[in-house]
């Protein structure tokens, strides 16, 4: 699969259709960024059961505002709807393939769950 081009208009609908989506948030001027590009551009051709998605932060700064985007390149990853990590730092190719695999094998209800706990938390602590 191509990598897509997220912005404000195609990202929930991106997020809503796929099972994974990873998104890269990069810039231009970025020399980590543009390091790894090509291990984010072979994995979307490795793994066409999952979405890759590019966000170019000069050009969409309210998507990396949104996001909480303060260093790239950084990596954020939905499954099902549900963002199971963010983190910033280009990784290597090895890294980012046990990233993917480990996103893959997470048990979403156990995630649910542990959200909805979180949440409750923060309801009863507020």
């Amino acid at each position: 699969m191509a990598t897509i081009e997220m912005t404000p208009e195609n990202l929930d609908s991106t997020i809503e259709n796929n099972d994974i989506v990873l998104i890269d948030f990069w810039a231009e001027w970025c020399g980590p960024c543009k390091s790894f590009a090509p291990v984010f551009t072979a994995a979307s051709e490795k793994h066409a059961d999952v979405a890759f998605a590019k966000v170019d932060t000069e050009v969409q700064q309210m998507l990396a505002s949104q996001f909480g985007i303060r260093s790239i390149p950084t990596i954020a990853a939905f499954r099902e709807k549900v963002m199971v990590f963010m983190q910033p730092g280009a990784l290597p190719e090895s890294a980012f393939e046990e990233l993917i695999n480990q996103i893959k094998g997470l048990d979403m209800d156990d995630v649910r769950a542990k959200v909805a706990e979180a949440e409750q938390k923060a309801a009863n602590d507020g």
